[in-house]
């Protein structure tokens, strides 16, 4: 594939990676701990350099066509050190996509070219943690979560953090802890397809062996009851999203739920 990763220097199998997407520079994301960045090869997508630098990041990797990142820093990023792998504007993926293939083949090694990069699935998933994304538009920030729950990253435990909003990432037989604090919302959209045998615990309404569909809202807005929860799923793929948002506590139902539309009056 073009931009395939360059040998020119030791390259190891990483044992965690920061990837960071082209996103809005006025809403900038947390900055990885330092045990986040233990080990961590670090992944810039295009613009994606200016959010690395401004957190501090040594940037390991730069990709994408380059048409969005100052070409000051970027030569001062490649004279630091930094492999950049240039594709061309003209072309049918978006940096984010391209960031992820190599992503996915600094953990598989070179693919040949004109092949698909297959999935991976390690034993113990490599943490991948996503700063920025969306590059301040509805269309490539939704491109971007789809991305990140894809096959492709199979083999990864994504967290991505936009702005103030968290995101993680749920696969079959690995539960996911949630942080944060009480009252905070919590969302949870299957992807891909339905999602079945979904549990939680830490959350407000719980769900016990749930199924969902693809486009429910069923598990839209619950809350956290303390510091933390757990989700976990048995089939399908489920993104978790944490706003950083609280909301009342709306008054208990004292009869059944009955889902079916109603008319006017």
């Amino acid at each position: 594939m073009a931009g395939a990763v360059r040998h020119d220097r030791a390259v190891t199998r990483p044992i965690a990676v920061v990837l960071v997407l082209g996103g809005d520079e006025a809403v900038a994301p947390m900055a990885p701990t330092a045990e986040e960045l233990v080990g961590a090869v670090v992944v810039a997508a295009d613009s994606g350099l200016h959010t690395a630098l401004a957190l501090g990041l040594r940037v390991d990797h730069l990709v994408g066509d380059l048409d969005s990142v100052d070409p000051e820093r970027a030569a001062a990023a490649e004279a630091a050190g930094t492999v950049v792998h240039r594709h061309p504007a003209d072309k049918d993926a978006t940096d984010s996509e391209l960031a992820v293939a190599l992503v996915a083949e600094l953990a598989l090694g070179p693919v040949p070219d004109g092949e698909p990069i297959p999935p991976i699935s390690p034993i113990e998933p490599i943490p991948l943690l996503v700063l920025g994304g969306g590059g301040g538009r509805l269309d490539h920030l939704l491109a971007d979560l789809l991305l990140l729950a894809s096959p492709h990253l199979a083999g990864f435990e994504v967290t991505a953090r936009i702005g103030t909003t968290t995101v993680s990432v749920v696969r079959p037989g690995r539960a996911r802890r949630l942080a944060g604090r009480a009252g905070e919302q919590v969302s949870l959209l299957p992807v891909h397809g339905p999602a079945g045998g979904v549990d939680t615990t830490g959350l407000r309404w719980p769900l016990v062996a749930a199924d969902l569909v693809t486009g429910t809202t069923r598990a839209v807005s619950n809350e956290l009851l303390a510091d933390g929860a757990t989700v976990a799923v048995e089939a399908g793929v489920l993104v978790v999203v944490q706003p950083g948002t609280t909301s009342n506590v709306p008054t208990a139902r004292t009869a059944p739920y009955d889902p079916t539309p109603r008319g006017p009056g």
